[in-house]
């Protein structure tokens, strides 16, 4: 296999399953500076260590919204894993920088973080070649059995 060490061994399954995920502020406030970028990304690094994925790649870009590369075992969904990152950063981030009440100023249902997200995964093949492989599969199962089965 080309280039092993992409590759995480689990218990039952070898997996490569990456996740570039993005987010921003609601009402694109431009919060995500100083002393608030520093506790989200401690925070956001706690959460993947606790939930067992990975965060490998994390910047944070005009000051409202942040993007990472996430590498998670099959077991996790990407639902979950935004859930998570989310929800967990923006009661920490309320709790530990009063800077936000200036922009998020509701005590009570208040929201740091803006209701959607992008996720897009991350591959080392793509489309085309994962197709190839399949086909010649099925040509490889052919040639053993000396028939083809239907």
């Amino acid at each position: 296999m080309k280039d092993a060490n992409r590759l995480t061994y689990g218990r039952t399954s070898v997996y490569n399953l990456n996740y570039h995920i993005i987010w921003g502020t609601k009402y694109r406030n431009r919060v995500l500076k100083g002393h608030v970028e520093v506790v989200l990304k401690q925070t956001l690094y706690a959460i993947a260590d606790q939930y067992g994925f990975s965060i490998n790649h994390m910047d944070v870009g005009k000051d409202n919204q942040i993007h990472l590369l996430v590498s998670a075992p099959p077991k996790l969904s990407v639902t979950n894993i935004v859930r998570w990152l989310k929800g967990i950063s923006a009661w920490k981030l309320f709790d530990q920088c009063p800077e936000l009440q200036t922009s998020y100023w509701k005590k009570q249902g208040r929201h740091l973080w803006s209701p959607s997200y992008y996720v897009e995964s991350i591959g080392t093949t793509n489309e085309a070649a994962v197709a190839k492989y399949i086909d010649e599969q099925r040509i490889k199962e052919v040639t053993l059995d000396g028939h083809e089965d239907v």
